[in-house]
């Protein structure tokens, strides 16, 4: 019983991602490749998850042509910022949170990386997760990170 119950919560969950791919469209810059996705449907309904997000910016944004935002010439950090004045309350709005956002220092251990930033964002679940890119507002501001980003690497960590 408990087992047809994770396989229609994937399901359920698998059908949310769709359903975000198709609002998103799977060319995005910086989302996640099909195997990951995966990996979250197949996560318990539960089980908490965390992503580790480090950034590195772009000296100046490169909004794609076409947009309004191209000709705004601006840093890299500027735009990351209209950017973060949508996602932290989303995320929050989601039922997530960020337990930390701080300057990266320097690799502690490992080989030598140089990132500008490192977020910590905590979701109680994978339909917490999935709400946030469910959100049209997030969405639409998710430009600003893409083209704020030279370099981006995201963890999905489970608890």
């Amino acid at each position: 019983m408990e087992s047809m119950a994770m396989t229609n919560t994937a399901r359920s969950i698998q059908n949310r991602i769709e359903s975000i791919l198709a609002n998103w469209g799977t060319s995005s810059n910086g989302l996640p490749d099909e195997a990951t996705w995966d990996a979250l449907a197949q996560c318990a309904k539960d089980q908490p998850v965390t992503l580790v997000n480090f950034f590195k910016m772009r000296d100046s944004a490169s909004y794609p042509s076409g947009t309004a935002m191209v000709e705004d010439r601006i840093s890299g950090q500027d735009a990351f910022q209209r950017y973060a004045a949508v996602s932290i309350p989303s995320v929050e709005q989601a039922g997530g949170k960020f337990l930390m956002v701080a300057p990266f220092a320097c690799t502690f251990i490992g080989p030598t990386e140089d990132w500008d930033l490192v977020a910590i964002g905590s979701y109680p679940n994978p339909g917490t997760l999935l709400s946030l890119f469910e959100m049209d507002a997030y969405r639409e501001a998710y430009i600003h990170r893409v083209a704020a980003c030279r370099d981006q690497r995201v963890s999905l960590c489970l608890g």
